[in-house]
C-alpha cells in the first residue's frame, strides 16, 4: 500500500492489488501540489464536500480515468447529470468497491457546491473510513471541527489503523483540537493534512507531532506534498 499527499487534503492511494484511490482532487488550482491532473490515474475517487478545494478536478479525472466517483447523495445527481459513474450514499453506509469498502462517516463542517455559477446547495460533509483488500483501514475526516464520534463510532466501531486529520485552523480543526482527536481515535499513525496551502491556514506540523508523540503511542508521518507513506 502507498500512500502519496497530493497537498492541501487531496490523497492517493494505491492499494496491493494496484487499485488507485483518489480522495479530495484539488489538483490544477493548488499551489501545493506537484503533479498535473494527467499525470493521475484513479479508478475511485472519493468526495468529502462541495467546496472547490476538495471537489477539485472531480469531473476532469473521471472522465480521462472512466472511474467511479463515491460522494453524497446530492453531489452524485449532479455529476450523473454530466453522464459521470456515480456511486451516491449517506452518512453511516458503506459500499464495496472491487474489494474496497467505503464507509461513508459524518464531518461537522459546510458541503455548498460553491464552484457553479451559483452556489447550490450539496448536501452533508462527511469522511470516509477505506478498508483495504489487506483490512488495514484508513480514515479520511474530510474538512471537520472536532466531534465527539471522533472518540466514539470512528474509535469503537471503525478502529482505523491510520487517520488523515485537518490541523489548518479557521475552517478547520487546529493543532490543539486535532492533538485531542489523535488520543480519542487512537491510531497506528496520523498524517496531518489541511495546512500551509494558503497563509490563513499556516500551522507548524512538527509542533502537532510533537504534541501526538509526548501524549499517545500515535505516530506523526509529516509528508511534503508528493513524498509517500508506505506499508
Amino acid at each position: 500500500m502507498n500512500i502519496r499527499w497530493l497537498g492541501h487534503s487531496a490523497f492517493s492511494i494505491s492499494t496491493d492489488n494496484e487499485l488507485n484511490i483518489l480522495i479530495d482532487p484539488f489538483i490544477t488550482d493548488n499551489p501545493a501540489c506537484p503533479v498535473d491532473v494527467e499525470d493521475l490515474q484513479t479508478d475511485i475517487i472519493c468526495v468529502t464536500h462541495g467546496h472547490k478545494d476538495h471537489f477539485g478536478d472531480t469531473v476532469k479525472l473521471a472522465e480521462l480515468n472512466n472511474a467511479i466517483i463515491v460522494c453524497n447523495h446530492e453531489h452524485s445527481i449532479y455529476l450523473s447529470e454530466q453522464e459521470l459513474e456515480t456511486m451516491g450514499m449517506n452518512i453511516g453506509g458503506t459500499v464495496d468497491i472491487e474489494g474496497i469498502k467505503i464507509t461513508m462517516v459524518n464531518a461537522i463542517h459546510s458541503s455548498d457546491m460553491d464552484f457553479i455559477e451559483e452556489i447550490g446547495p450539496g448536501g452533508s460533509s462527511c469522511g470516509f473510513i477505506l478498508e483495504l483488500e489487506n483490512e488495514r483501514r484508513i480514515y479520511h475526516s474530510g474538512d471537520t471541527g472536532i466531534f465527539g464520534d471522533m472518540k466514539t463510532v470512528i474509535k469503537d466501531i471503525y478502529r482505523p489503523h491510520i487517520a488523515l486529520l485537518p490541523i489548518g485552523d479557521r475552517y478547520t480543526m487546529g493543532i490543539r483540537e486535532a492533538s485531542l482527536a489523535a488520543r480519542w481515535i487512537e491510531p497506528e499513525v496520523i498524517m496531518p493534512m489541511h495546512y500551509n496551502t494558503y497563509p490563513v491556514i499556516e500551522q507548524d506540523p512538527h509542533h502537532f507531532k510533537d504534541m501526538v508523540e509526548k501524549s499517545t503511542q500515535t505516530r506523526v508521518a509529516v509528508l511534503k506534498p508528493g513524498e509517500n507513506y508506505q506499508e
